[in-house]
């Protein structure tokens, strides 16, 4: 997956997949690369404002975007590969690209990801820095989870995550792939 950090200057652009399992979701793009996906209702949502106008969903990079999240939903794909440009401060993205690294169907605690970015007393920065994930989904913040195993903060909400983490886990049925087709 190619992440870099956004243009300035680039056009802003968004587009709704309003089909999913999980609801709506609103994919914001910086010119040809994503720069959000945030749910209904979701925390840390920017206003809708600042989402710039909308587009085709075919337009790049929504298309293939909206192709790998059915594919995921289906229970056919466990990776992304879209190019991404996430705005957040150098720690954020830190925090960001280890998110990345855990694997489909696995879990990891904010202390496990704070030792692994080498800031074993981060645990807290961590969380919040996974609250502020941009392109949740795609960057698997829910895939993290309290230190002894319980689920915590989800900017999704709490039932969003515990049915991802049961799709990802056991559970493809959650998702019908007749409802994807």
């Amino acid at each position: 997956m190619t992440v870099h950090t956004p243009d300035p200057d680039a056009v802003i652009t968004h587009t709704v997949l309003d089909d999913t399992p999980v609801g709506p979701l609103t994919l914001v793009a910086a010119d040809d690369a994503l720069t959000g996906l945030y749910m209904t209702d979701q925390r840390h949502r920017p206003p809708q404002e600042t989402f710039g106008h909308p587009a085709d969903p075919e337009d790049t990079p929504f298309g293939e975007t909206i192709t790998q999240l059915r594919a995921y939903f289906r229970g056919e794909l466990t990776t992304f590969d879209v190019p991404l440009a996430l705005r957040g401060t150098p720690f954020q993205r830190r925090v960001w690209a280890a998110l990345r690294t855990i694997p489909y169907g696995e879990t990891t605690s904010y202390g496990q990801l704070a030792e692994r970015l080498g800031a074993p007393s981060a645990a807290r920065a961590v969380g919040l820095a996974n609250g502020r994930n941009p392109v949740g989904i795609i960057v698997p913040c829910h895939r993290v989870v309290g230190a002894d195993g319980s689920l915590t903060g989800y900017g999704g909400g709490l039932d969003r995550k515990r049915r991802l983490l049961a799709f990802e886990r056991t559970d493809s049925a959650l998702f019908p792939a007749e409802a994807w087709g």
